[in-house]
């Protein structure tokens, strides 16, 4: 398949990774780190996006629920966001593009059982 054009501004590729992968955010059941289905058909196409853009730098944000202590739930984002990164990376994306961090529960919005990643530059 020929390459994408190349797109100009964070905003911009920002905008294409969200319309062509399904969004940013991938759920979690409760206090799980397991990937369910519809999470690997999301970040498989993230995986791809992600092949096609290897200048692109993504935060992997694990998230946890606001009623969890905060270690357990800073350790629980991290654990998510550990799975998050190493299934992209088995589907193919650079390690060395990818830094998973947690958030724990310090920025609680809608669902909390989830990881967002975010393209840095």
């Amino acid at each position: 398949a020929p390459a994408p054009p190349p797109l100009v501004g964070i905003d911009a590729l920002r905008a294409d990774f969200s319309a062509r992968s399904g969004g940013n955010i991938v759920y979690f059941a409760g206090d799980s780190v397991q990937l369910v289905p519809a999470a690997r058909t999301q970040l498989a196409a993230q995986a791809q996006w992600l092949r096609q853009h290897p200048e692109v730098v993504v935060r992997i944000e694990g998230h946890a629920n606001p009623v969890d202590t905060r270690s357990h739930a800073l350790a629980l984002g991290a654990r998510r966001a550990q799975e998050v990164r190493d299934y992209l990376v088995l589907m193919g994306v650079p390690a060395a593009q990818l830094t998973p961090v947690s958030i724990g529960k310090e920025r609680p919005e809608g669902a909390n059982s989830r990881v967002e990643t975010v393209l840095v530059r």
